[in-house]
Order: structure tokens, then sequence, then C-alpha cells
């Protein structure tokens, strides 16, 4: 007898999406909570009829009146114009896109209620485009919210899916209702009752609230998306605490030697700063420990990190380990490797380097170097953390531009030692990490952002640095500029100019690198004018900074790679063109490549309005903070202040800002409490943390554990 096996029923192929739920996905509403969360951008009154004859130009009016004309206009524009009438005045209704519908759901003699924003005007008063639908019927109870969306996605749809994804969320009170007291939130406000007011406010409240955020409903999202954060973070430095990591103490110095880092220390051409000495200190004291180090060191441009960052290294090599230093760039890689060569090779320390476009003949050389533990630093770009790289006894991370890395790379370069060290317990261990940023964070951010994180400040220039002159120029006095040039030039000086793109772009008509090169060969005659861009070959950019940096070259024409690292003491002018355009923190570091020898320096802000009469109001800021100040953290201030923290926080935030609630610049007495509270959910309500977190930050608490 023949069995045959039973049939299985045919799986039903996954419905696919509709251009709505695409959208919704697109936006990040993918649970219950997500749609729960997503807050509207601004409210429409419609709980209530106006009189035409209240209404005020430029306010959103609700008001019911019957048509009294209606015709197409055909002149120009084709557009249909419409007349309502309530009795106290009359209204032109205006659309320029229409369809037979409306023609005539809007017929004269129908009594319709339209909402839109009145404009006033010599032909009296206008609706553009308004909502209409037929007169009488309820009113709205509650504002209607309009909420953030993107294409395909219309209104009606989203407060559907939001008022669903608010009905089923799980939205029980994590925080004891104690420590809510403490910021003076009542019991009725709770996490669901503030979400469903928010959605769907009551007329009577003042809207000055809800668009300030000050209203107890926000303020108490505000308050749990703090916390969240703190608890987060507190968990990740907890975990970290448990790991273990090789003690790298100060070797005591001996009859016949001192220690490596004392030696570097007296072969230097300089003295160090006291801010210098005392994150040096910090540093030292964190690499004798068996936990892991987890320091930022943050200083302005040009206060010396490199150095500190050598004086950690000699440490660890000192102690029988390698150490390791990753930058974003292969320029600045590069300057950090003939720095770290020129202090440490005289010591007997063999140094060995890593980028993408080497050679593989001098690749494999360097990969065994690193094998056998012979080089005892290493410093590269990316091509560090690549699966071939494997370190004889890695226990020092040095990451410059942290902000430039995302989490994996950060996570890739900490698990070489644990992966590579060979046997023994040392596969336990991670390596100490230490990262590097000239983007100074202010306090709130480096509170709520970095609270995991040690934060080591070099808060003074090393002496004989001179102040840096900022001047902010209409593109039109360019030939003055240049005449500027040629007078430094005269004097022995080097100028940086620096231009937002490499070639033509059809979306921004900005003058390109290639052009100005062109443009100052000729006017400067006879002298060596220079380009960089990213696109070149490798090798052709390092022959470039190399004849920069002699001082065989005068002008240094370049895109943004020269933002970071490039240190040439005779340049004394900086040019940057179209700085509208530029970022303020990327303006800062730019100005920071001059100032760095005894000659006065200067920079030169050139800005071009376009077809437009004056600058946008954040161009214009951002421009104004430039020629105030030149202290970084003042900057930092300010351009957490303009644009929010997004641009410090680099990769952490992946694409999704951590904070969508609270303001950095405003909540600090909410930040404070939660700060407070983290330690305390985590020891006396650990289930009710987890949950909290859970809820807020859902994966994105992965992002803060590296």
């Amino acid at each position: 007898m023949t069995l045959t096996p039973a049939k299985t029923p045919a799986q039903t192929p996954a419905k696919p999406l509709s251009i709505p739920q695409k959208a919704m996905l697109k936006l990040g509403l993918a649970r219950a909570i997500d749609l729960a969360l997503h807050l509207p951008l601004r409210y429409e009154d419609e709980t209530r009829i106006q009189r035409l004859s209240e209404v005020r130009e430029g306010q959103s009016a609700q008001v019911e009146g019957v048509v009294t004309s209606n015709e197409v206009k055909l002149g120009g524009h084709r557009q249909l114009l419409v007349t309502l009438d309530d009795g106290s005045d009359t209204c032109t209704l205006r659309f320029f896109t229409f369809y037979p519908t409306t023609q005539k759901a809007l017929a004269v003699g129908n009594a319709v209620r339209v909402r839109g924003e009145i404009k006033g005007g010599f032909m009296g008063l206008q609706m553009m485009h308004p909502t209409f639908k037929p007169a009488g019927g309820d009113l709205a109870v509650a504002l209607t919210p309009i909420y953030p969306t993107s294409a395909g996605l219309p209104q009606a749809y989203l407060r559907r899916a939001v008022d669903s994804g608010l009905s089923r969320a799980e939205l029980s009170n994590t925080i004891p209702l104690e420590f809510l007291s403490q910021i003076g939130l009542q019991p009725r406000w709770g996490l669901r009752e503030a979400l469903t007011f928010l959605h769907h406010p009551t007329p009577d409240v003042s809207l000055a609230t809800l668009e300030d955020h000050s209203h107890p409903a926000w303020q108490r999202l505000k308050a749990e998306e703090l916390l969240a954060q703190q608890i987060s973070q507190l968990q990740a430095k907890r975990e970290r605490a448990k790991l273990r990591a090789p003690v790298l103490a100060v070797r005591a110095a001996s009859s016949d030697a001192l220690p490596l880092h004392e030696r570097l220390l007296a072969a230097l051409p300089f003295g160090l700063t006291g801010a210098q000495r005392r994150v040096g200190e910090d540093i030292a004291q964190d690499l004798a420990r068996i936990v892991p180090m987890h320091r930022l060191l943050q200083g302005d441009v040009g206060s010396g990190k490199t150095v500190v960052a050598a004086l950690a290294a000699a440490i660890c090599i000192d102690a029988g380990w390698q150490c390791a230093l990753m930058a974003p760039t292969e320029i600045l890689a590069r300057q950090h490797f003939t720095k770290l060569l020129s202090w440490l090779e005289p010591l007997g320390i063999q140094t060995a380097w890593l980028t993408g476009s080497q050679k593989t003949k001098e690749r494999r050389e360097m990969l065994a170097l690193i094998a056998s533990g012979e080089a005892g630093l290493v410093i590269g770009t990316h091509a560090i953390i690549q699966d071939k790289v494997v370190f004889h006894k890695l226990a020092l991370a040095i990451i410059d531009e942290q902000h430039r890395f995302g989490v994996a790379q950060r996570l890739a370069l900490r698990s070489k030692l644990t992966v590579d060290s060979g046997a023994g317990d040392d596969s336990l261990l991670e390596p100490h990490l230490l990262m590097m940023t000239a983007t100074p964070i202010p306090r709130t951010l480096a509170m709520s952002y970095y609270a995991d994180l040690d934060v080591s400040t070099i808060d003074e220039l090393p002496p004989g640095r001179t102040p840096i002159i900022t001047k902010v120029v209409n593109d039109s006095r360019r030939t003055e500029v240049i005449e500027r040039i040629r007078f430094q030039l005269q004097e022995g000086r080097q100028i940086y100019w620096v231009c937002p793109l490499i070639e033509e772009s059809e979306a921004l008509d900005l003058t390109n690198a290639t052009e100005t090169h062109a443009e100052l060969s000729a006017a400067l005659g006879g002298v060596k004018v220079g380009l960089l861009h990213s696109r070149m070959p490798v090798a052709e950019k390092r022959a470039v900074m190399a004849l920069f940096t002699s001082g065989e070259m005068g002008v240094l024409v370049s895109t943004t790679v020269i933002e970071v690292g490039v240190d040439v003491p005779n340049a004394s002018l900086m040019v940057i063109e179209h700085a509208e355009r530029f970022g303020l923190s990327q303006l800062h570091q730019l100005r920071g490549r001059v100032g760095r020898g005894a000659a006065a320096s200067a920079c030169v802000l050139l800005y071009s309005t376009g077809d437009a009469p004056r600058l946008g109001e954040t161009a214009r800021e951002r421009l104004r903070a430039m020629a105030e100040t030149n202290d970084g953290f003042e900057i930092a201030r300010r351009d957490l202040e303009i644009r929010g923290p997004g641009e410090f926080l680099g990769a952490r935030q992946s694409g999704a800002a951590l904070l969508r609630f609270a303001d950095l610049a405003l909540d600090t007495d909410l930040l404070d409490w939660a700060q407070a509270l983290a330690p305390v959910m985590l020891d006396q309500h650990p289930q009710l943390a987890e949950k909290h977190v859970q809820r807020w930050l859902g994966t994105k608490a992965e992002y803060l554990k590296a």
C-alpha cells in the first residue's frame, strides 16, 4: 500500500502593502506606541463657526454661508472663483486645481461649511483652496490635529491610524507617583491622559502652551523621554563596568631608564599646558584600572589633543601592549602618522600604517608587523577594523573625530582584542577606548547624550597662538579679497581657499573648486596654486599636501577635506566661499586651520545671496556667531540653539533622534531630575525601568552602547 503524504495547505502570500501603509513604515510608524507618540504639528479649530465680519487677516477660520456665485475664469491660469455670503460679509473661495465635483458641491444656492486661512486685499476677503462640506452637522468637540506626514498618506487616514494606535498602545504608568510630584506633575496627567489630550485638545486650552510645549501634558512626555534616555545610558555604563580590560599601570622609573611617556615628554620641543597635564593624568588613571576606559576627550581646534593621545599610547606600549589610532580621512590619519612617528620613532617605537589605498606588498608587511606585535602603534583609517587585521595584543583604541564614525565601526575596533588576543584570560578582555573630538560639546548635550561617558576637556590653548580675526564679506567684493591674498603672499604667508563643491551642480549654482583654482591661478600669476578635493587619487592628494606643507605652494584651493587635521603654521588666511552653505561647527573647524603660528591670522567668510534679496535667518545667525567669537564652546552652544543636537551626535542617533520631545536648551530641570532618578529606578524598580526603556527607545537603546 502506498502512502501519500497529506497535502499541506498552500501558504497564503502576504498581502502587498498599500501606499499609505508604506508611507507609515517610512515614517517609523510600525508599533502602536509609535503611532501614539506621533504628535500633531499644529491644530485646527473646527469646534465653532465664526462670522466673516469678525475674522482677521492671516487667521484660519471656519464659516458657514450660501454660495452666491460660481464661475470658471479662463485668463492666464484657469481657476474656479466661488463667492460665499454668511450674512455678515462675503468671501471669495479661489481654486487653481478643481474638478467637476468641486463645481457641483459649490453650486449657487448651496449652503456650505468652509475652512481655510483668511486673506485680505483690494478684492476683499479670500480663501485659497479651503476645505468644504455641506453646512450643518455636528461641530468637532476637540481641536483637529494636523500631523507630520509624507506623500501618499492623507491626514484622514493618519488620524484614524493614530487613534487606533492610541487605543491599542500599552500606556500603563512606569514612574511611581512620588517621583512625578518632584517636578510638579499631577496624577491626572498620566501618560495615556497626556497623549489623548495632545492628540485631541479641548477648545478651551491655551494654544500658546501647546505651541511652546509648556502644557503639563507636554511636560509629562518630556520627563518620560528624558528618563528613558538616562536609564538606558546608565545601564550601558553599568554593563561596561562589568567588563575587564588590560591593566596598563605607569611603569616606575628605574636607575637605567625612565618610563616611555616621560622620555616622550622630555623629547618634545614644547611644554604641556596645565589642561593637557590634567587630562593626561585622568587618562593614565583610567588605563591603570581593570575596567575598560570609555572616555571622550574634547578640546577646541589646536588645543593639543594629539600629544595627549601620544602620551596615552606611550603608557600602553610601555606596558607591553599595542595601541591603535583610527582617523576618518587619510589626510588626517597621515598627519597623525607623520607627527607621532617623529615623536616616537626616536624612542624605539615601531609604528604601522594602514589605509584602503595601500599597495598589496606594503599592506602585507604592515599586517605582519601588527600580528607579530612588533608594531606598538597602528595608525590608519577604517582599514584598521577590517577582518584581515589581527592584533597581537591590542589594549588601547583611540578614535579621532569620533562623531564621524558609526556605532558598528566603534564596536568593531573594540572587538579586536576580544577576538584576536590569543589564548587564556586575555580573550575575555576589552581594549580601553579613548574618543577625541574638536567639536566641543555644550554641558546640556554632554549630560544628555554622553551621560554614559567620562568627558575630559582641554580648555586651554597652547601659548603663542594669535587670535583669528573673522570678517563676513559679500561675494561682490571678491576682487578685494584676492588683493588681500596677494599682499599676504608678498609677506611670505600661505592661504587656504575652501569651496563647498567640486564641480557644477544643477541643484546648487555654486562656484566650484576647479573654477576657483583656475581664477586664482590667472589672478596670481607666478604663484603656485594647488587644488585638493576628495575625488583626486590618493597619491595626487598627498603630493599637493606635501607641497603646501613645505611652503612651496602659496595658495591651496580645497573642498572640505581639509576641515580636520591639516596643520600648516605658516598659513595665515582662510577664505571660505559660500560660507552661508556650511554648518557652524564646520565653519569653526575650517577657521581653526589658520592661527597656528605667531603671525596675525584672518578668516574671510564670503557669502552670496544668489537671486534672493538677503540671506536666510539661520545663515545670518551662523555668520554672526562666527564674527563675534572664536570660542569653540560658545560656537557649540549657539550651534545647538540654531539647529538642535543632531550634528553633535554623529552616528549615535543613526538617523533617528534619540530625543523627539525634550529641548535640551529649555528642559535642564527635567534633565537634572531624570539623571537623579535613573539609578533609583534601576536599583529599586528594575522591572518598571526595563518596561520604560522599551516603550520609549525600543532598539535605539543599542546606539548608546558604543
